[in-house]
């Protein structure tokens, strides 16, 4: 997938950023800065007060494909650059992503890099810092709400329970290697597991872990976590695969399974904005 420019930024607003990335070029050094940003689940009023900020002093955003469009309205004046990742689709190389950030970085631009959910979670961050840090380009993290937490908020659950669990194990169904994870192996830690992008390996998922979990044990898959779209479903990691193929789940999903799940069978909550909110101010 190519690199698609949407926008330029006004002419006004362009004119101010070549003279800052002139003068950074003039004087060889370095005046911009990057900010991965985690936009969240997908609501523009999820988005923490740091990440506004942020989107509003942009001169670039990079954005993945999972970032809703009223996010990118709180940049008016920033070039949006979309580069498309989202997993298991054609995307923009890694590499390419990184040289822009630098390029538009080291021409003294605030650069924005926004990711769906949180920043540092399956979203590659380790290798954009690692780049960035070479460059000596400044960075800061603003952090965003993942899609597992946004899942548990939307079926009115916490994650972990003093009767059930007490930890959460998040893991992504592939590896770089395109195998898998060891499935029997997470299953044993006891903890409730928040499995991202494994909707199209649902059927490995749950044999592996059905190799030491109860057919009985609780199980939930939330697509679209957190917007308007979200779909979910409830039930048994017996019946996973073939409950998330009569529903019609597809990605983006997040799959939960583990004993503090089943209190979702007990906890309706319809709105999934407001069940994310609810359990944030309780949280505050």
């Amino acid at each position: 997938m190519p690199v698609r420019f949407d926008r330029p930024p006004p002419p006004r607003r362009q004119r101010a950023i070549d003279r800052r990335m002139q003068a950074a070029l003039e004087h060889d050094m370095t005046t911009g800065k990057v900010t991965l940003l985690g936009a969240g689940p997908g609501e523009p009023d999820l988005l923490t007060l740091k990440a506004v900020k942020a989107l509003a002093a942009a001169d670039v955003l990079l954005l993945d494909d999972l970032v809703a469009p009223g996010i990118v309205e709180l940049a008016p004046q920033a070039r949006v650059i979309r580069v498309g990742k989202r997993g298991g689709c054609r995307s923009t190389p890694q590499a390419f992503i990184e040289k822009l950030m630098r390029r538009y970085a080291l021409r003294g631009a605030h650069v924005v890099r926004v990711k769906g959910g949180d920043a540092l979670l399956f979203g590659r961050a380790g290798e954009e810092l690692a780049t960035l840090r070479a460059a000596a380009i400044p960075v800061e993290i603003v952090n965003g709400i993942s899609s597992g937490f946004a899942a548990a908020a939307s079926l009115g659950i916490s994650l972990t329970h003093r009767e059930h669990c007490q930890g959460v194990t998040f893991v992504t169904a592939h590896r770089q290697d395109h195998g898998e994870p060891d499935w029997a192996r997470l299953a044993a830690t006891g903890t409730t597991l928040a499995i991202y992008m494994g909707m199209s390996r649902v059927d490995s998922i749950a044999a592996g872990l059905l190799a030491v979990l109860s057919p009985s044990t609780p199980a939930a898959a939330v697509q679209w976590a957190g917007t308007p779209d979200e779909r979910r479903w409830t039930g048994t990691l017996g019946g996973l695969a073939r409950g998330i193929d009569e529903a019609r789940l597809g990605s983006p999903a997040v799959i939960l399974v583990g004993g503090a799940i089943g209190e979702a069978a007990v906890q309706h909550v319809p709105d999934a904005g407001a069940a994310i909110e609810t359990a944030l101010s309780r949280a505050a």
